[in-house]
């Protein structure tokens, strides 16, 4: 199951951004022509390129995100052009302005909580079905009974909740609030990026649907807006994919190698490996593993010395310490080591597990638990001389890795060459 970040209100901070600078435009008295031009395409920009970027990554749910909202877009601007050019409305204005109001919130409610199945090009075809079922019956309907429909949807049925800033139909405020209720569910249930991104985007559209008449801008600034928070939390997502682990929370192999493109000339490496790992999965599992190996990165990252931890791969991880030598990291690796060791990892039966959690917060620390100790291993070298490549150095610090597994483990070693040529090896106090 893929693991994810507890609650976090930088989760929300980008997506805040861009809608607080989307509200800042807004507010403008004027917009040079520049940025009026910019967001006349934008929606359709964001469209195509964000449309793109989901189908290439398999993203049925963001894909029908910004299809719905586009939709939603191109029929009201229809009907904000008209009202610009000439001052007054079509005749199936204020019906198409009322509809659109309580189908986008419900739509993007929906599209937001459906999750993507397996068989993509069904999960795909199914969401299309469903856009183009519930805009065909409401064109259907609309054509056959305009004033009906109207009359319906502007009908005041909470008239204690009659509010002059209330610019909305009543009914598209309970659509609204389901569908904020069900993404923030649903972002507290799992919390990541996108999540906390779509409701967000549901207050831009709440925010944006009063001003479509009265502000000119205000819909093509908004709906670019909220489909760029969509495309950005994507990206951001994708790059989280790409350059950290997605089990350890640690930056990953993509990562270290970008890092390693950009350093100096002065550098540490270390390199890292769990103690006896393959006899962990083969005796407790790999649900076991798995926890070892976070227990492991969680004393990783608080590694000082201006060093930064990295999962290189398996069960070994690196070290990198920018700008330091080999004298000024041993304290800081042996400190990590230490506090790996002094860990005692509780293993738990599974099948005697409590399910309420009240029991299993009173049962902790019981007999029940079986202690298991879990050591590392780590091998050091630094750039000099005979290594000018961050590969050599690697490749040093692996020689000294084995140099410690040699020395029976739960150790640092360090590797350079002395003046002569020969391999020195020393290790530190243990």
């Amino acid at each position: 199951m893929p693991q994810h970040a507890p609650v976090r209100l930088t989760h929300f901070l980008p997506s805040l951004l861009l809608l607080t600078g989307g509200l800042v435009a807004v507010w403008q008295p004027v917009l040079n022509e520049f940025f009026t031009s910019l967001f006349n395409v934008l929606p359709t920009l964001l469209l195509l390129l964000g449309g793109a970027f989901c189908i290439g990554y398999g993203r049925q749910r963001e894909l029908f995100l910004l299809a719905a909202v586009y939709l939603g877009y191109f029929l009201l601007d229809t009907q904000a052009d008209h009202f610009r050019a000439t001052g007054r409305l079509l005749a199936q204005g204020p019906l198409v302005f009322h509809l659109c109001s309580l189908l986008l919130p419900l739509l993007y409610g929906l599209y937001g909580i459906w999750r993507e199945r397996t068989h993509l090009l069904q999960d795909g075809l199914a969401r299309g079905a469903v856009l183009v079922a519930v805009f065909g019956v409401a064109a259907a309907l609309a054509r056959r009974f305009p004033e009906p429909m109207l009359d319906w949807l502007v009908a005041v049925r909470w008239p204690a909740l009659e509010a002059s800033w209330l610019a909305l139909a009543q009914i598209v405020y309970p659509a609204f609030l389901v569908a904020g209720a069900a993404l923030a569910a649903q972002y507290l249930r799992q919390p990541r990026l996108l999540h906390a991104a779509m409701p967000v985007g549901l207050l831009g559209l709440l925010l944006m649907l009063p001003q479509v008449f009265t502000r000119p801008g205000a819909l093509n600034i908004l709906t670019s807006q909220v489909m760029l928070i969509i495309v950005v939390a994507i990206a951001q997502e994708a790059y989280l994919m790409a350059f950290r682990d997605e089990l350890t929370g640690l930056p990953g192999r993509r990562a270290l190698n970008e890092r390693l493109q950009r350093l100096g000339r002065q550098y540490v490496i270390a390199m890292a490996d769990v103690d006896h790992f393959k006899a962990f999965n083969d005796t407790h599992g790999h649900d076991v593993g798995d926890q070892v190996l976070k227990l492991v990165a969680s004393r990783l990252r608080k590694v000082g010395g201006g060093g930064r931890a990295y999962r290189y791969g398996g069960e070994e991880f690196t070290l990198l310490f920018p700008g330091r030598d080999i004298e000024a990291c041993l304290a800081s690796l042996e400190v990590v080591r230490q506090a790996v060791a002094d860990y005692p990892l509780q293993l738990r039966d599974k099948s005697s597990r409590p399910t309420d959690h009240e029991q299993g917060r009173q049962r902790r620390g019981g007999g029940s638990a079986k202690p298991v100790s879990v050591t590392i291993s780590i091998g050091v070298a630094e750039a000099s001389g005979a290594r000018r490549t961050p590969e050599a150095v690697i490749k040093a610090a692996d020689q000294a890795l084995y140099a410690a597994k040699a020395a029976g483990r739960n150790c640092v070693r360090t590797q350079g060459m002395n003046r002569r040529g020969a391999v020195r090896v020393a290790g530190t106090k243990r």
